[in-house]
């Protein structure tokens, strides 16, 4: 008998991992290998037109001497962080606020969700009728305070912010729905607990709703770091990386020397370094969060 329900669970685990074949097979052939060929490439002087030649760090070198590439990093630095920390903390005190009795009809969450449903080239294009320098609502409502019309995205201090604001409005959304998940899913006898203790609604935020989030909020970190390092449909669509390369990010960067000017086998250095980057990130974040649970 137990010979049979051996084979018989053996036999479960062959259907099993023929199942999820697919995708491995998928994932290998238009992720894994496209990401090792890139960081093969980078190596090379690789153009699209003649053939691969090993030019060794050269591609990285470079890189430490492009001014435009360094500019990139630091703006997408600063992008990442304006971003995702308002949105975090935005996103979760909206999620409270739609956790209680205050928001908690359908037609709330819905509006603050749709944002980040629609498309970001759809979002871009009214983002760029809002900022626009001659009838754009916000041009409007300053000259409704009597201040002088502003060129937002052509202005070189304030192109950048303004993608950071659409950036925010965005992703709002997405991290309160997130939370409001991971709110549900907290006990309730632990804040039962907390009134019987005569704890005020802050101290319970602050010592039970918060800790018992850090696996929601760790994810949110996570995701939200990749796609902020990412960041590139609304500043080829609003900017371009303009003005002054104040608003280029990195993957702008590899959008312009690999597809525009054809250098690949350096846009595939920049790549490799956005991608030691953010697995550098994500292991400290990895390494901070097992560090809190334990």
């Amino acid at each position: 008998m137990k010979r049979k329900l051996k084979l018989g669970s053996l036999g479960y685990d062959k259907v099993a991992y023929l199942f999820i074949l697919p995708f491995f097979l998928i994932f290998t052939y238009f992720y894994f290998i496209p990401a090792f060929q890139v960081i093969l490439d980078s190596f090379t002087d690789y153009d699209l037109f003649t053939t691969r030649n090993y030019i060794g760090l050269e591609n990285y070198r470079s890189l430490l001497e492009d001014d435009k590439f360094l500019q990139s990093m630091i703006n997408t630095f600063i992008y990442t962080i304006f971003t995702l920390i308002p949105t975090l903390v935005l996103g979760l005190l909206i999620a409270a606020l739609a956790n209680s009795t205050l928001i908690k009809t359908k037609i709330c969450r819905t509006l603050i969700f749709m944002p980040h449903v629609v498309s970001m080239v759809a979002v871009s294009m009214i983002w760029i009728f809002l900022y626009d320098s001659t009838n754009g609502i916000f041009n409007a409502i300053l000259q409704l305070f009597g201040l002088p019309k502003s060129d937002f995205l052509m202005d070189p201090n304030l192109a950048l912010p303004c993608l950071i604001i659409m950036g925010i409005w965005k992703g709002i959304g997405y991290n309160m729905v997130i939370f409001l998940s991971g709110l549900k899913s907290i006990p309730e006898h632990y804040y039962e607990a907390a009134k019987l203790d005569g704890s005020s609604a802050v101290n319970t935020f602050f010592k039970i709703t918060l800790p018992l989030l850090s696996p929601t909020t760790s994810f949110l970190l996570i995701t939200g770091l990749i796609g902020s390092f990412n960041v590139f449909e609304q500043v080829n669509i609003m900017t371009n990386g303009g003005p002054l390369y104040r608003t280029t990010t990195i993957v702008h960067q590899i959008y312009i020397n690999g597809f525009s000017q054809y250098k690949l086998g350096y846009a595939s250095a920049m790549s490799v370094v956005l991608l030691i980057i953010i697995i550098i990130i994500t292991v400290i974040n990895f390494k901070l969060t097992q560090e809190k649970g334990a």
